[in-house]
């Protein structure tokens, strides 16, 4: 069954931000390239979205309910407001053209360049760490995940939405990298 997170908060700006959280591992022979392969063994357990409306949340909490979500996933995308934006637009591109079948092109990537640090960016920045329990370190969220500390693994998404938005309100956004998408 899916799980649902909502928080009402200010946000000024016009889209969305995504952010999901994931288990599995990352496809080793595609390391440090833009093809999507990379994500292939990638499964989402959360999905998080930020907008004008403001912040929410769905997850599930069992392997088994993952198509579920993704089903919701594929049947929700498309009544999102754009443009899209996302902190490593790659990622969620990736594991979702693999899990959920769907390409989605992201509009405006968050991150300065491909790899920068989000701990990096928001210290920067001096953005507020938003009570996140693993302070950026999303394999840590995985493992939260993994281990059925759900609370904690909503908390860490929650903070990443609201660094993310004060992100694209500070400094604005890229346009996205070409993710190379490869069955």
């Amino acid at each position: 069954m899916i799980k649902e997170y909502e928080e009402k908060t200010s946000s000024n700006f016009k889209g969305t931000i995504i952010d999901t959280e994931t288990i599995g591992e990352f496809n080793g022979l595609y390391r440090k390239t833009n093809d999507s392969r990379r994500y292939e063994h990638i499964k989402q357990v959360i999905f998080g979205f930020i907008s004008k409306q403001g912040l929410h949340i769905f997850y599930v909490k069992e392997r088994k309910e993952i198509p579920e979500l993704s089903k919701k996933i594929t049947g929700f995308i498309n009544q999102l407001e754009r443009p899209f934006y996302a902190f490593n637009t790659d990622f969620e591109s990736g594991v979702w053209f693999h899990q959920l079948n769907h390409k989605v092109i992201f509009d405006g990537e968050l991150n300065r360049e491909k790899y920068e640090p989000k701990a990096e960016a928001i210290r920067n920045l001096g953005i507020s760490n938003y009570d996140d329990p693993f302070y950026d370190n999303g394999l840590l969220c995985m493992k939260a995940w993994e281990n059925r500390q759900f609370d904690k693994a909503i908390a860490h998404n929650r903070a990443c939405l609201l660094k993310e938005r004060d992100i694209l309100l500070q400094r604005g956004c890229r346009p996205p990298n070409a993710l190379k998408f490869h069955r």
